[in-house]
């Protein structure tokens, strides 16, 4: 019996009339909760894709093709906050909050920072060490969403022997892992 099916029952049995438990009577009941049950799925599935907070496939995939460009990134949850980003760029989005706020539309958390002379800013990535994968298409997108008229310098961060040493207590715990330097760098932020 479905879940519908059985509510089907619950409506009609005050009224004394149908025979519900018959093979007639609660067989079309069944298949119109069956039916019910369907359209259910159906709603759940478009309920959670129109939202961006829990879309997961198409509902992500049809945002992203109003978009010229696209977050560089696998990961869900920092997919949904990058297309959260880029949607709400508007014309007053250029104080320094606004346009960090915008710079997480590329996926990965970049930082815009002012340098002192006018119309240059630096912009780094706390949470990557080196240069991030996807960078030429990040590149873009920051160079998109910051003003055209200001100049952009990219500062990456490396990892140093005092980071590994805060890290890791002997050089035997790193050999027995056996990363390599890409595998290294990720294990420390």
């Amino acid at each position: 019996m479905s879940g519908h099916g059985e509510a089907l029952r619950q409506l009609l049995r005050p009224l004394r009339v149908y025979e519900l438990g018959s093979t007639v009577n609660g067989g079309e009941l069944d298949a119109q909760g069956a039916a019910l049950d369907g359209v259910l799925d159906t709603l759940e599935e478009i309920q959670q894709e129109m939202l961006l907070t829990t879309a997961q496939g198409r509902g992500l995939e049809a945002i992203e093709a109003l978009l010229i460009r696209k977050p560089v990134t696998d990961d869900l949850e920092m997919r949904r906050a990058a297309l959260a980003a880029l949607l709400r760029i508007g014309g007053d989005s250029f104080t320094p909050a606004a346009i960090n706020d915008n710079l997480k539309g590329c996926g990965v958390n970049a930082v815009a920072e002012e340098t002192g002379t006018p119309g240059k800013v630096k912009v780094r990535f706390p949470d990557v060490p080196g240069i991030p994968d996807g960078f030429a298409e990040m590149r873009l997108i920051i160079e998109s969403i910051l003003p055209a008229h200001v100049e952009v310098e990219y500062v990456y961060w490396y990892v140093t022997w005092a980071i590994l040493e805060a890290k890791f207590h002997t050089w035997g715990e790193i050999e027995e892992l056996n990363p390599t330097w890409e595998e290294m760098e990720k294990m420390v932020t």
